[in-house]
């Protein structure tokens, strides 16, 4: 511990800084909840995960392939119809999408159809389109 963070390490009463809002006007250390939240924190290949999973969603042709097979099966030819892509891009997307176990796909003859995964994808989708409303109408930054 450096000689600033030393002499800062008290007991604070209030951590909210007046100039920077991001950061404690002294330093402290609250022990029970950096306990709490290591034992309630996941394993580091777990959070690794989540993020990748998150990555998918980082990405508007993506979110919009997942949109489009909200409660329907689509052929790949179909998403490229709506997305207005040509079937080399929206492979790519739906590969990714594949490997991240957020769609599946069901091959009928020569047409391949996909669709959601399961119903935590449309959750988590919903979810955040939630929290992005909510920030609209509190004038909040997304």
């Amino acid at each position: 511990m450096n000689e600033t963070n030393a002499t800062n390490n008290k007991n604070c009463t209030d951590c909210s800084a007046k100039e920077n809002k991001d950061m404690c006007d002294e330093y402290c250390v609250h022990k029970d909840n950096v306990n709490a939240a290591e034992h309630e924190t996941p394993p580091l290949d777990t959070l690794n995960s989540l993020a990748e999973l998150f990555k998918m969603f980082g990405d508007s042709t993506r979110i919009r392939i997942m949109c489009a097979l909200f409660g329907r099966e689509l052929c790949v030819c179909d998403i490229c119809e709506l997305l207005n892509m040509g079937q080399s891009a929206v492979s790519h997307q739906l590969r990714l999408l594949r490997t991240a176990s957020l769609v599946k796909v069901r091959r009928e003859g020569k047409s391949a159809y996909y669709s959601l995964d399961d119903e935590h994808i449309h959750i988590i989708f919903k979810l955040g389109l939630e929290h992005i409303q909510e920030q609209k109408t509190k004038g909040g930054r997304l």
